[in-house]
């Protein structure tokens, strides 16, 4: 009898999921739509919005607007700082076309394996001088401005030069300071920033306090000095722009980067600086009925969705019901299948070997991986597939597909103590998102990172290096295209997400928290095109977040079969679930800071959504 009654249960389970996808398309949200007609501006912080209102309100486009809240976002430590990274999509109304910015940092020299294993860390650590890849987001910001803005280097980086001169510090940013205390007092620029009220009861700034940066004042203010000598001695905004990227990377910024950098142990050298460079690239797309959504390629997380897409195509989504057992089963199987080619397969592409990208993408594969769904069970063992036929190829790595390590390295190495995170908080680490739009056709969407609280300074710099070095893997069994060396960018989790409709945008979100980015992202768009919800119940319906794939931070650990819920899932759900292999663990919001705009040809206006999970917020005209 037991078959009859779980089938019972899941026929139960989805009348009530079809109720609930009628209620929730009807809910009232924490937040309100955002409304706008000329443009609009969302982002992690509201002192940042404000920025990118700023920004607008002094006739910038959406990648001005987008890079004045960029720097707002890194002047706050709004989850990133100066010297982390910035991954963008931008797209150009004037050629019709998505643009992908590659703003990722690079392994420094003697990066190696080999040295970190000398120092007994299995992984880069997950703080400290030997964490930090090169910086990249002072170079994304200055070359989207050069290519695509419109306005002068000194106009967008001046909110966040009066930031740095002094701004009155958020609880969530003053908090994590004061939590992360002792950590800070090892680096000497940190605590002189970050604690200036060493040998007290609190010696992190209190909320609402004045908090300064000098060092970070005078970088920026040198950077716009640049600009200006360049602009003075006959050079177009573009060139003096990049005359300013020069100084950053190969000046006398870049020189006191790195004499802060091996001050405190770190390996980052001018070469490095010097070598690095911001890439613009094609993204990758796929189509999900008429819908065309775009990804950065296999050097983020991103082409996960896509595959996830091409997957979910091949059910009938909406007969289950919203967030019903069968539907969340569903995206469960459909994440870890997609997951486990991204901890296998991705990678960056300028370094070989060259990683099977069109046929991890191809339609007949995805069609294949879904026939490996049992509707009935989670299967705690889904490995990676083997995309090489759908591209015409013969995979040169079936031994590692073979006898894949599916174990964390920290299951058989211990790292140092002092280095580990709890797992689930290590997964979602970091982030925020930027989103803008103008009545021109621009739009933007970012999704920057690195160099979170608690972050070292580079000397008087006053830029908190990347963190970014552990989501590298030191055994090519782990995955063979993103092991570890000098000069290569890690496969990260950060993730812009663009899509367009009869070639016109459609949507542009994206969300901070790790290795639940994509996820997240995924089941915002199908509440959108699935679910018919607008963007802001969208950004705040209740998601659930798969642990089967390997986190990208700390010990890189996998928990097949873990699963978070919102408390809100109803008790016939959990029961479903639970008979289905599952081991439930809930929060009250599990949405993520989601922040996305739609595009409402119709009317020719934008909605802004924005979840009610964080601090993060939206300004529209």
């Amino acid at each position: 009898m037991i078959r009859p009654i779980a089938r019972a249960l899941g026929f139960a389970s989805a009348v009530l999921a079809l109720c609930w996808t009628a209620a929730a398309q009807a809910q009232q949200t924490a937040k309100p739509v955002l409304h706008g007609r000329h443009w609009m501006a969302i982002t992690g912080k509201p002192l940042a919005a404000t920025a990118g209102a700023i920004t607008f309100h002094k006739g910038g486009n959406a990648v001005d607007a987008a890079c004045a809240m960029l720097a707002a976002t890194s002047t706050m430590w709004d989850v990133l700082s100066w010297g982390g990274e910035t991954q963008a999509l931008i797209f150009n109304p004037n050629t019709g076309r998505v643009i992908g910015i590659n703003a990722l940092g690079a392994a420094p020299t003697g990066a190696t394996p080999e040295f970190y294993r000398a120092r007994g860390m299995p992984y880069p650590p997950e703080y400290g001088p030997l964490a930090a890849v090169t910086p990249g987001t002072p170079g994304g910001l200055m070359v989207m401005l050069a290519e695509y803005g419109t306005m002068s280097l000194a106009e967008v980086l001046a909110p966040a030069i009066q930031m740095a001169d002094g701004y009155p510090i958020e609880a969530q940013t003053a908090n994590s300071i004061e939590r992360n205390r002792d950590r800070l007092r090892e680096w000497p620029y940190s605590s002189s920033v970050m604690l200036p009220h060493r040998g007290e009861a609190r010696e992190a700034p209190a909320a609402g306090e004045i908090f300064r940066q000098p060092d970070l004042a005078r970088t920026l203010r040198m950077l716009v000095e640049a600009e200006a000598q360049a602009l003075a001695a006959g050079r177009s905004r573009r060139d003096a722009i990049l005359a300013a990227y020069d100084r950053f990377y190969r000046g006398d910024i870049a020189r006191e980067f790195v004499r802060g950098v091996r001050e405190q142990g770190g390996l980052i050298t001018l070469e490095d600086l010097a070598s690095w460079q911001v890439r613009i690239e094609e993204p990758v797309s796929t189509d999900y009925k008429g819908v065309q959504v775009y990804k950065l390629t296999h050097w983020t997380q991103g082409p996960a969705l896509l595959q996830s897409l091409n997957i979910l195509e091949n059910f009938d989504l909406k007969a289950m019901g919203y967030n019903s057992a069968r539907y969340v089963h569903t995206l469960y199987q459909t994440m870890s299948l997609a997951f486990a080619d991204r901890d296998f397969y991705y990678g960056d592409p300028y370094f070989p070997p060259e990683e099977p990208i069109r046929g991890l993408l191809s339609k007949d594969y995805a069609r294949e991986r879904a026939r490996l769904i049992d509707p009935e069970r989670n299967d705690p063992g889904i490995l990676p597939g083997d995309p090489y036929p759908f591209q015409g190829g013969t995979n040169p790595f079936t031994a590692y597909l073979r006898d894949w390590n599916r174990r964390g390295a920290s299951d058989s190495v211990s790292a140092p103590p002092r280095a580990s995170l709890p797992f689930e908080e290590s997964f979602y680490l970091g982030t925020t998102s930027v989103q803008a739009a103008d009545a021109e056709g621009w739009v933007v969407s970012i999704t920057p990172s690195g160099g979170w609280v608690p972050a070292v300074i580079a000397g008087r710099t006053g830029v908190g290096l990347s963190q970014r070095l552990q989501s590298f893997v030191t055994d090519p069994a782990e995955g063979p295209f993103n092991v570890l060396r000098p000069g290569q960018r890690p496969r990260v989790t950060l993730t812009p997400t663009m899509a367009l409709k009869d070639g016109k945008p459609f949507l542009s979100f994206a969300v901070q928290g790790g290795d639940s980015q994509d996820q997240n992202l995924l089941q915002f768009f199908l509440n959108v095109v699935e679910f018919g919800m607008n963007v802001q119940q969208a950004t705040e319906a209740p998601n659930v977040n798969s642990f089967q794939m390997r986190s990208s931070f700390g010990g890189h650990e996998i928990r097949p079969g873990r699963i978070l819920l919102a408390e809100s899932m109803p008790d016939w759900t959990r029961a479903e679930l639970r008979r289905m292999g599952y081991e439930l663990t809930f929060e009250e919001r599990t949405s993520g800071p989601i922040n996305a705009i739609f595009f409402d040809r119709e009317h020719g206006t934008f909605w802004g959504g924005s979840s009610h999970h964080g601090e993060d917020y939206g300004i529209a005209w």
